[in-house]
């Protein structure tokens, strides 16, 4: 008797459970086709927004172009601290808690918010970081110092704000698996707003000593997180030490027997 009335629970279930689920789930995509709907200003991209979840995973792409000798060198001596090529000893920077760089801060999962001002900034949940990009004519320098994020200027094609990129030191990856980069990378941005709620994002990555190929990332989308704020995160040393302790190096010497 007790099995019947289980199978009759179950099969009751099943027929109520897409009842009360469609509606739920039409009225959240209604919701959000009528924001995505709202007017907008294409050159006005201020708001929190985040990378949408897409192939190229925490970094430009797995399908990055052949190393150069060079490259090849800084790729083998490079070893993710978690992941599906994670070892024990990782020296990812990050770590080490050193500043996340760029391009690869855009590829994290955190929310960052885009201020306009006489210049653009953006600022990052990750680290707590801001990025300037100035947008008033000036051109690139011919020789910047080193930065961790590099000497950015932006303009407007269109409706497609384009940022190019150069100055970086070369102290960071690129994703989470290690790519490398050197101080004469190049990076240019693509920005178009194609809707209230949505940016496509596109990058190139131009980097002869590392690569072969000049670098096109994965199209990604950036979506608009209303009601947002940014929290405070930063990468504390001593938390950091703690994890790797007690989490992160025993999964990566169990990783290494599998």
């Amino acid at each position: 008797m007790r099995n019947l009335l289980a199978q009759a629970v179950v099969v009751l279930a099943g027929v109520l459970l897409p009842w009360v689920i469609a509606p739920a789930a039409r009225a959240r995509t209604t919701a959000q086709n009528n924001a995505a709907a709202l007017p907008f200003d294409a050159h006005d991209l201020s708001g929190v927004w985040q990378l949408a979840p897409g192939g190229g995973g925490q970094g430009p792409g797995d399908n990055f172009p052949p190393l150069t000798p060079w490259g090849q060198a800084k790729y083998d001596a490079n070893k993710p601290g978690y992941g599906p090529k994670a070892a024990p000893g990782g020296n990812d920077p990050i770590l080490k808690c050193d500043p996340t760089g760029f391009p690869r801060i855009l590829f994290v999962i955190w929310p960052f918010e885009i201020i306009h001002t006489g210049r653009i900034l953006m600022f990052f949940e990750g680290q707590h970081t801001i990025r300037e990009i100035w947008m008033d004519g000036r051109q690139l320098p011919a020789d910047p110092d080193p930065r961790w994020y590099g000497y950015s200027v932006g303009k407007w094609q269109g409706d497609t704000l384009v940022v190019e990129t150069i100055g970086f030191n070369d102290k960071t990856w690129l994703g989470a698996q290690g790519q490398p980069h050197s101080d004469e990378m190049r990076t240019i941005e693509r920005y178009r707003r194609v809707d209230h709620n949505t940016i496509e994002f596109n990058l190139t990555i131009d980097d002869p000593k590392t690569y072969t190929k000049v670098w096109y990332a994965e199209p990604r989308l950036i979506k608009l997180k209303p009601g947002v704020e940014i929290p405070e995160s930063f990468c504390v040393a001593s938390e950091e030490e703690e994890f790797a302790k007690r989490i992160r190096e025993p999964a990566a010497r169990q990783t290494g027997k599998e």
